[in-house]
């Protein structure tokens, strides 16, 4: 094995998993640890300090400037017994990730020396680069100056030396430079309007609250195979790779047995993930090889977020030690399940009411349809915002691939649940049919006790189902931040919620009573929103055509989509509930296109050195060997016989010249479509030219590469093959 992939390979299935020394302690004993939680906050905090700042973080209320530095000194010398030196500002730009600069906790002491401290200046405020991150021109490069402010609502915690203060991030004049800023007014949004509307049903409600679970899918792969695959390196996904002659096709992976390294891994994240107050429960396989997820429990979705982005930072840290890498990308291997990460989201009130969850009396039932028919409402007026709000140059290449959901948003709502709305819709009375939240279900197995089941199946091809007490919107990609889709989820609800108030409220002025009111607004919106609801395969070709009759969004384009964001009823929705203004949602939308591009220029790029640097080279010496076998063999035999026994090295040498000559001028192709396209000002004709023009030839060339593959002889070829990247051993 004198190649130097047969000697990653080797190594790579030879490696031994790490050792991992979990805590001695129970989970409940270290979960936590790094994070200033309450008890952290009561114990380091002035009583009066800590009144203050839990009543901010409880009921919004405005925090005080008196009492920050009260409240730095407290957190430093929490953060100092930990063995923090730092402190920063942890924000997350329009980048994907998470941004953060450090800061020792070290200032003059007048002595000549210096002196540990942190003040409430200095925890409250702090003043990025505004120019440096992705800004869609609210900021020019000479018009550096931008503000990370402190939220309260999440806590604070220590990663390594350093204490991580989660911040929003805004320009010098005002606007949202970041997911946390729009995200915390969205939910602020929802959480007033649905408190109006919880007051039909129960007064004493002083709250909603939007929570969010996520499902985190991902894979792994051996660090040196790798580092041996440029594409991963530079993209985060195989730009080329035939299949491999086994993948998922026996459905063998799924929930199998973890393999013993992997298993190594998860244990250490799940504590280091559990220390930091991440509440991680699920583990297992995913249906690809190499493939798998984590869950935590529901969390208020601000929370939920932070955690999310703090995860995937982990996940890539600790992948390092164990020897992997983790990949995120959405479509990472051809010919195998892609990665999500599904967002669970539903309402909850300060009383301990899931307004999504069905109720015991015909009141509970009523609410329960209210907030159910109106998140209907929500996601048909502003389907393709929501689609739009995961679209990504990565997730495109999952969605819509008979493995995740389709790039039309609909909900599924199972059987009972639409037997109800149908009930109610034709029904000519304000009676409401018995909604139990589980019925018993009897099996003829004597071994097996009564079983309770959910009054709904789980549809996998929907993007966005109701799942017993929540709805689960599946299409979000794995390496996305959450808050993008939440944003859009959240605001939708809140604007919606405000309009159904406005009708219920304008019924009863009439002096209709306020059941029969809700009621009537109801079955209007369920005839209205219609359109929205699909049971059925949305993998199939019937529902694309049956959901453009519907006049549901059927774009396909990235760039295209993302021109929802600028449609008068989205810019109008932003606004009218104080999310976004026109100029935010512009920049963001100017933010999106350049990704785009960048992301398919990246792509192109690596592929065009790959080919003249690996591909073309290998396959070409190749048929050296082969021309130089031909001519040998014509030497030795008579001419006739010669011609037989090398007619199939002549066919492999043609075979290899075609493909060769194809991909040599398809990449000279895409690098002059690339020069066009890169000549346009305009960053959204830009990725239009990038989507239509230079994206399709990426698939083309990676044809021919792949039948290149499987002719060259194993011992040449340089790259790892999908056989050794997707199976750990």
């Amino acid at each position: 094995m004198s190649n130097l992939r047969f000697r990653v390979v080797e190594k790579a299935f030879n490696a031994e998993p790490l050792e991992v020394a979990a805590p001695a302690q129970r989970p409940d004993e270290y979960f936590a640890k790094y994070v200033f939680n309450r008890e952290k906050m009561f114990k380091y905090l002035p009583s009066r300090v800590f009144e203050k700042l839990t009543n901010a973080m409880d009921n919004g209320a405005a925090l005080d400037r008196d009492i920050a530095d009260a409240v730095a000194d407290g957190m430093r010398r929490w953060a100092s017994e930990l063995g923090a030196t730092h402190y920063t500002h942890w924000f997350q730009p329009l980048t994907e990730g998470t941004a953060e600069k450090h800061d020792a906790f070290v200032e003059h002491d007048g002595k000549g020396g210096v002196i540990e401290e942190f003040s409430g200046k200095l925890l409250v405020q702090q003043e990025p680069d505004a120019s440096s991150f992705p800004n869609g021109g609210i900021r020019n490069t000479f018009e550096a100056r931008g503000y990370s402010a402190w939220d309260p609502s999440s806590p604070v915690f220590v990663v390594d030396d350093t204490l991580c203060i989660p911040t929003v991030f805004i320009a010098y004049t005002g606007e949202s430079l970041d997911y946390k800023a729009p995200l915390l007014r969205a939910l602020r949004a929802v959480d007033k309007a649905a408190t109006a509307v919880c007051h039909y049903f129960d007064p004493d409600v002083r709250r909603v609250t939007a929570y969010l679970g996520w499902e985190q899918e991902y894979f792994l792969v051996d660090a040196g195979l790798y580092a041996a695959r440029p594409d991963l390196l530079l993209t985060g996904r195989t730009l080329m790779g035939h299949e491999a002659s086994k993948n998922q096709q026996l459905e063998d992976h799924y929930f199998g047995a973890i393999p013993t390294r992997v298993a190594a891994f998860m244990k250490d994240l799940e504590v280091q993930a559990l220390e930091l107050g991440i509440p991680v429960k699920t583990r297992h396989n995913e249906v690809a090889p190499n493939q798998f997820e984590l869950a935590p429990i529901f969390e208020p979705c601000n929370l939920a977020v932070d955690h999310n982005m703090l995860l995937m930072s982990l996940m890539r840290k600790i992948a390092r030690q164990h020897g992997f890498r983790v990949l995120l990308h959405e479509k990472p291997f051809k010919g195998v399940n892609g990665s999500g990460k599904h967002n669970n989201w539903s309402l909850g009130t300060d009383t301990g009411v899931l307004l999504m969850a069905p109720g015991r009396t015909q009141e509970e039932n009523l609410r329960f349809i209210t907030f159910i028919v109106n998140t209907l409402m929500a996601v048909y007026r502003h389907n393709g915002l929501l689609k739009a709000s995961i679209m990504s140059a990565t997730n495109a290449h999952r969605l819509g691939a008979n493995e995740a959901p389709p790039a039309i948003i609909s909900s599924f709502l199972g059987t009972q649940l639409s037997r109800v709305l149908d009930h109610m819709e034709e029904s000519s009375t304000d009676d409401l049919i018995g909604l139990g939240g589980k019925h018993g279900l009897k099996l003829d197995i004597p071994q097996i006790p009564e079983l309770l089941i959910d009054n709904t199946d789980r549809n996998r091809t929907s993007p966005f189902a109701f799942t017993g007490n929540r709805f689960e919107f599946r299409a979000v990609g794995s390496e996305a931040n959450c808050a993008s889709a939440m944003i859009a989820l959240n605001t939708a609800m809140a604007e919606q919620l405000i309009q159904f108030k406005h009708d219920v409220d304008a019924l009863i002025e009439q002096g209709e009573p306020k059941v029969n009111a809700i009621i009537q607004v109801v079955r209007e919106y369920i005839r209205q929103s219609k359109p929205i609801r699909f049971d059925g395969n949305g993998y199939s070709d019937e529902w694309k055509a049956e959901a453009q009759r519907r006049g549901l969004d059927c774009e396909t384009s990235c760039p295209v989509i993302f021109d929802q964001y600028l449609a008068p009823e989205t810019v109008a929705m932003f606004e009218s509930v104080g999310v976004m203004n026109r100029k935010e949602l512009r920049a963001r939308n100017e933010v999106k296109w350049e990704t785009y591009t960048k992301k398919i220029q990246i792509e192109a790029r690596v592929l065009g050195d790959l080919v003249m640097n690996h591909i073309v080279p290998v396959a070409t010496k190749y048929q050296s060997k082969l021309i130089d076998n031909v001519y040998k063999m014509q030497s030795i035999f008579p001419a006739e016989e010669a011609n037989r026994l090398s007619a199939q090295n002549l066919a492999i040498i043609r075979e290899i010249a075609e493909h060769t000559s194809y991909i040599k001028e398809h990449v000279d192709n895409m690098v002059e479509a690339r020069k066009v396209a890169n000549r346009i000002a305009d960053e959204r004709e830009k990725a239009v030219a990038y989507h239509d023009n230079i994206a399709p030839m990426l698939e083309q060339i990676r044809y021919h590469i792949d039948k290149l593959e499987l002719i060259v002889d194993d011992q040449m070829w340089t790259l790892p093959k999908y056989r050794e990247l997707l199976f750990i051993r």
